[in-house]
């Protein structure tokens, strides 16, 4: 029976499993979950997230470092094979579509993936471009798809300053779509900086962000629609 006490542990357990990166507990964990009728998005969210962004501290602390985010990211990814096919779709009241990648030079696509699964589950449409994306990628796809939403990340601050390009070219071809960026060495300042439209510390704000961005566009366009009827 899942009680509250017994949910508790299970997210325990898969939250330190991904810390310790320990696959076969977190294998585990995730099959219990799913055994005892355990809300897969709660599982994935609150126990494998949970312990991602723990992990994601330690790395910017420099006590891991890329070996062992890497063997972190595995014991995450076991979880989610076992999690993903229980997963519900969240109905949020707003649907858009997304672009996303991590930008050129940059291999590292666990945060990236993360926000990408979120916005499977929220009901997005995600055309999910991989990692060491050229830059000139994402305009491409963007105008390709006509997505209200582009998603830039990157985990190193070499490859960060790929970023403001794309928000150049993005900006030049198309003003009205909305950017977001987000990854260990982007800040608000840096985002505000470069114009973007939103920055996302962590997976949970940028589906938050994502929301907000695509219904403020959604409005603009409604407004604009209703102006051009009345003239």
């Amino acid at each position: 029976m899942l009680t509250e006490e017994k949910k508790k542990e299970i997210l325990e357990r898969l939250k330190n499993g991904v810390i310790q990166y320990d696959e076969d507990a977190v294998k585990e964990a995730a099959q219990e979950a799913v055994e005892l009728g355990m809300d897969a998005n709660e599982a994935i969210f609150d126990g494998l997230v949970s312990g991602m962004e723990e992990v994601g501290r330690l790395f910017e602390e420099q006590e891991y470092f890329v070996p062992e985010l890497l063997m972190c990211a595995d014991a995450l990814y076991a979880g989610l094979d076992i999690l993903k096919p229980h997963v519900k779709k969240m109905d949020l009241g707003v649907k858009g579509s997304v672009v996303i990648g991590t930008v050129e030079g940059d291999v590292h696509d666990i945060g990236k993936n993360i926000v990408k699964m979120m916005f499977d589950v929220a009901g997005f449409e995600v055309y999910d471009l991989g990692r060491d994306v050229p830059l000139d990628k994402f305009v491409e796809e963007q105008l390709k798809t006509d997505s209200e939403l582009v998603c830039l990340s990157a985990m190193m601050t070499t490859t960060m300053v790929g970023m403001q390009k794309v928000i150049e070219k993005l900006r030049a071809k198309n003003p009205n779509v909305k950017i977001m960026i987000g990854g260990a060495p982007v800040s608000k300042e840096i985002a505000e900086k470069w114009g973007a439209d939103g920055y996302a510390p962590d997976a949970n704000n940028a589906l938050k962000e994502a929301i907000n961005m695509i219904s403020a566009l959604k409005k603009m366009r409604e407004e604009a629609e209703s102006n051009k009827t009345q003239s």
